[in-house]
């Protein structure tokens, strides 16, 4: 078997076998090759300790020189170079207190997490295989280097792992090596949170983000996701709907497109329904209210997850948002306008994406008549738009000079006269020009 690596990365590998050293591509870049997909990073290992590695280049970068390894910079793009290594004792189940290097390559590959990830390749040799990984790639198995309840105790990420690249994958996690690692879900308490939403995001934007059911059955998402947990749990016995919460969402998250905003906006669209269930006289269940409950309970699982400030405020407008058009709302171009003004049209697409996935994960009970209801919001829309209606104060034709001029002064009260204009041009969008707004505010000044 043969892979095409970068000329770089075949490059650093020569110039180390020139110099007497073992060298090897290894890792997720061997992994991908064989599975025919496109590596995003070519790490090497090496037996060059790290300044042996630092003497044969010209530009390097100590990454993290402490455990074995130097980045080598060529054409402005970074190889990391690691020395064959053996862990030492992980206390806090994530990264060894100390390392050791070592000659061998087969004590190098015996640290990693998974069979899958454990194979190293260069062109004398060939693939490296010593635990398996070839046959677990060809039986679609993610299955732990030596013992899992080992691997898992060095770094409790790797439980969170297994399942993301499952769900990259399309593969099955090896019975003992899931065993093992829903006996040390709780040991993900110690991991931080950057690195938890690293593998959460990852999983929700594979082909396979179903696989969060895997995270709920191992006791993962009661650790990291406790919120998810209440929602697998909350049934929905409403002629709506045919599943509980949970797998009403993640089939909300399959149907959306696999961007972060809107694989997150389908993972907390309903994350306040336990909050917000009430069950009448006959048995029906109710959720008044939850879209604001979700937005507001969004927000705050983004932040514990240190997730950027761009991310939560898309996420939560969406989230806000993704029931407008049922519950017996009056759908016309001024509720719509109403609706754009205060969400931004620039969401709409979003909404109408999250609309359609959320019906794909309801019952068929009246389903003709709210894909109707969603048909009138977006014909709505886009006569709006095509008309040109104002949906925000900077679009009126009148602004804040215009109101000086005719002696408003600058403060509140030019607040509150430009915000009664907009709430007039919304339901009167053909007052939007400057005589009739002038009209307005001096209609408003007398009063």
């Amino acid at each position: 078997m043969i892979i095409n690596m970068p000329q770089d990365a075949r490059f650093i590998i020569e110039q180390l076998n020139n110099a007497g050293y073992e060298a090897y591509i290894v890792g997720g870049c061997v992994r991908d090759s064989i599975l025919g997909r496109c590596p995003n990073d070519w790490d090497i290992t090496t037996s060059a300790k790290p300044l042996e590695v630092k003497k044969l280049f010209k530009r390097t970068v100590d990454t993290g020189i402490k455990h074995g390894t130097v980045s080598v910079l060529i054409k402005n793009k970074a190889y990391e170079v690691t020395t064959f290594r053996i862990d030492g004792e992980y206390t806090d189940h994530r990264r060894p207190d100390a390392v050791s290097f070592t000659s061998e390559l087969s004590e190098d590959l015996l640290r990693r997490d998974f069979t899958i990830n454990a194979m190293a390749y260069n062109d004398e040799k060939g693939v490296v295989d010593l635990y398996g990984g070839l046959e677990d790639l060809d039986k679609g198995v993610i299955r732990c280097v030596g013992n899992p309840d080992e691997r898992f105790d060095e770094d409790a990420l790797r439980i969170m792992r297994a399942v993301r690249f499952a769900a990259q994958l399309g593969f099955e996690i090896d019975p003992s090596t899931r065993a093992a690692a829903a006996k040390h879900a709780e040991e993900l308490r110690e991991v931080s949170a950057e690195r938890i939403e690293v593998e959460l995001t990852k999983l929700l934007l594979s082909d396979h983000p179903e696989r969060l059911i895997d995270m709920y059955e191992m006791g993962i998402t009661a650790v990291v996701l406790p919120e998810f947990d209440r929602m697998i749990e909350t049934k929905q016995n409403t002629p709506y709907h045919k599943y509980d919460v949970g797998r009403h969402t993640i089939e909300v998250i399959k149907n959306v497109k696999p961007t972060k905003v809107m694989r997150y906006a389908a993972l907390l669209h309903d994350v306040g329904k336990p909050n917000k269930k009430t069950t009448d006289e006959k048995g029906i269940d109710h959720f008044k209210g939850h879209a604001l409950k979700s937005e507001d309970m969004a927000g705050k699982i983004l932040k514990r997850l240190r997730m950027d400030n761009n991310t939560i405020r898309d996420v939560k407008v969406i989230v806000r948002w993704h029931d407008f058009g049922i519950g017996g709302q009056v759908i016309n171009k001024k509720s719509v306008r109403r609706m754009l003004s205060k969400m931004g049209p620039e969401y709409f697409d979003d909404y109408v994406d999250i609309k359609k996935a959320d019906m794909m994960g309801q019952s068929d009970y009246r389903l003709n008549e709210r894909k109707a209801v969603l048909d009138e919001i977006i014909r709505c829309h886009d006569e709006i738009i095509s008309d040109g209606n104002a949906l925000s104060i900077k679009e009126l034709a009148i602004n804040g000079k215009d109101l000086q001029e005719m002696g408003i002064e600058a403060g509140p009260r030019m607040g509150e006269i430009l915000h009664s204009l907009m709430e007039k041009v919304l339901e009167e969008p053909e007052l939007n020009t400057k005589e009739a707004l002038r009209e307005q505010v001096s209609r408003l000044v007398r009063n």
